[in-house]
């Protein structure tokens, strides 16, 4: 798949309307680079319903860095149970907080290098907030942006971290912004793991389909 192909592919996937994940809905709601960080880290191993509502939950009561830092570990834990590894992300909040303001003042960073001198705060989470929080060139990869770049055919790579660089290599800046929102979407709804939905599927004509079994080419399996 050249970028000639991938951006047909892209402008086809924008014009679905499939729910989007839901620290890219919070962006459009309340593009607020903090309440972004946070929720992104609570979205790590967690499904996006689960992010959602314990977003919603700790947003009521404390929706600035001033009033996280109001709230002990055990309320912060109380408020995003049931987030996966919730006791570790709530110290990790708390501790990005005080970071923030110590170091930062009181301002979440805007260049990749410093977003992951925090603590627990990976290349997903620092590159998501780069391009939804700031508009800036954050490339995200997660499993989804892994898989399905790989099944395009559009890379060909062995991890996320590894997918992230070649994307960075071949993909089209303008793109970035929106491809982790598509994939995420494209994934969930069509591009599955196991069993894609490929004759669901308006960009099948266009992948090259790396790694689906030969009956599951363009049949829809549920």
């Amino acid at each position: 798949m050249d970028n000639r192909v991938m951006a047909e592919v892209i402008r086809s996937l924008a014009e679905e309307r499939w729910e989007v994940p839901a620290v890219s809905r919070l962006s459009r709601e309340k593009p607020d680079p903090f309440l972004l960080l946070v929720s992104t880290m609570l979205s790590l191993r967690t499904k996006d319903e689960v992010t959602a509502a314990a977003s919603d939950r700790l947003f009521a009561r404390a929706a600035s860095l001033e009033e996280m830092m109001g709230l002990s570990e055990e309320e912060i834990a109380a408020l995003i149970y049931p987030v996966g590894f919730y006791r570790v992300k709530a110290r990790h909040l708390l501790e990005i907080t005080r970071d923030l303001k110590e170091r930062f003042d009181s301002q979440v960073p805007d260049t990749l290098e410093e977003l992951l001198s925090l603590r627990g705060v990976g290349r997903k989470t620092a590159n998501l907030v780069l391009a939804l929080g700031f508009g800036k060139d954050g490339l995200c990869v997660d499993t989804h942006v892994h898989r399905i770049s790989n099944r395009f055919g559009y890379v060909r790579t062995k991890n996320p971290r590894e997918t992230e660089f070649a994307l960075r290599e071949k993909l089209p800046r303008p793109f970035w912004a929106d491809y982790n929102t598509l994939l995420v979407a494209f994934g969930r709804e069509v591009c599955r793991p196991v069993s894609p939905r490929c004759s669901r599927c308006r960009v099948v004509h266009l992948c090259g389909q790396v790694g689906v079994a030969g009956g599951d080419r363009g049949r829809n399996i549920r």
